[in-house]
């Protein structure tokens, strides 16, 4: 069964080129093979986050960044372009697989609750972990989220509270938020993505990786059989104030070039955005896929202005994945306004 799985273990800093690129090559095997096996795009995209929450190695389930007071707490969420219905969870701490719960929401977003109650699209906290331990998902202790790196990381750094400034950059995490994007034989598309947020951030703090219209988003044009989705990463409260993923797959889904389209809205509507005047660095990547259903092929685009994003891809006609590593060309600064991009042409389903 045709199909194309796309993934990316953020856009930061890359230290181990090879750890990376198996984590990757594993995500894109493992949703490649629901494809396969007849599964929806819903699925693969699911089962490929799996794989990078359950990588010790990003920040995102297990070995996810500590808070202030050495917590976890994950965002994560997914969005069906079909149905246009988007789930969220945030601030979890003892759920094994938040991307799983956060499917599980989005599904249920067109089931009225009893007595005609609306169903929510993203819940959090205490109230997120009883909702899953109830749909029979897997609860675990917050402790067996934290990894010996998580750990070691929180250690060094809360001693350093003069530092705390420049915690905020991504110097001290290598990576950052996950993410997916899949579009399976039926032309379904879904993005996702999921976040133990920035180290050291304040308990509570929400990332865009539960946010509408920032972490994720993607969409079916019927009327020009055109569709689209992306996965964010990066300083979180900058995706958010721009509402940076519904404009990036709103922008790509009208364009005549897509690697126009995205060069146009990185600069338009991220680094020279109104919301975000005051800034001078902003941390941002994205992975994406515009889909033409009537002729089954379509382009992989991903982009950053970090030093680095990790990303790899693969579709059902593939024998195995390919791996990519982004890299800010050495005479430019990480976090300037300057773009870094790549594409792969044609991709056929």
């Amino acid at each position: 069964m045709p199909g194309f799985v796309a993934v990316h273990t953020g856009a930061g800093n890359c230290i181990d080129e090879t750890l990376y690129k198996n984590v990757c090559k594993e995500a894109c095997i493992q949703g490649v093979n629901a494809l396969q096996n007849g599964g929806s795009a819903l699925d693969a995209c699911e089962l490929a986050i799996m794989t990078l929450e359950n990588s010790c190695a990003t920040n995102a389930g297990l070995g996810s960044n500590l808070t202030w007071d050495r917590r976890v707490e994950c965002d994560a969420c997914i969005m069906d372009g079909g149905s246009l219905q988007f789930g969220a969870c945030t601030n979890v701490s003892d759920v094994k697989n938040p991307i799983s719960l956060a499917r599980h929401i989005c599904e249920k977003q067109s089931n009225l609750l009893s007595f005609g109650r609306i169903p929510p699209m993203v819940l959090s906290g205490k109230g997120a972990s009883a909702y899953a331990k109830e749909i029979g998902l897997r609860i675990v202790p917050m402790e067996h989220m934290i990894s010996v790196k998580a750990a070691k990381s929180y250690d060094h750094y809360r001693k350093s509270i003069t530092k705390y400034e420049e915690m905020n950059q991504l110097k001290l995490s290598p990576l950052d938020t996950v993410g997916a994007v899949c579009v399976d034989a039926e032309g379904s598309i879904v993005s996702g993505c999921s976040s133990g947020g920035l180290l050291l951030k304040v308990s509570g703090r929400i990332g865009q990786a539960a946010t509408y219209g920032a972490g994720c988003w993607a969409m079916i044009d019927e009327s020009n059989c055109m569709s689209a989705a992306t996965c964010t990463t990066g300083n979180g409260e900058y995706l958010m104030k721009t509402l940076f993923a519904k404009e990036l797959v709103e922008d790509l889904i009208n364009c005549n070039c897509p690697i126009t389209s995205q060069h146009q809205t990185y600069q338009k509507k991220l680094l020279n955005s109104p919301f975000l005047a005051k800034q001078t660095e902003i941390h941002a990547g994205s992975l994406s896929i515009i889909y033409n259903t009537a002729s089954n092929d379509g382009d992989l685009l991903w982009a950053h202005t970090t030093n680095s994003m990790c990303l790899g891809f693969q579709s059902t006609k593939q024998k195995k994945p390919k791996f990519v590593l982004s890299k800010l060309p050495p005479n430019l600064s990480c976090g300037t306004k300057t773009i870094v991009s790549g594409h792969h042409f044609k991709l056929s389903y």
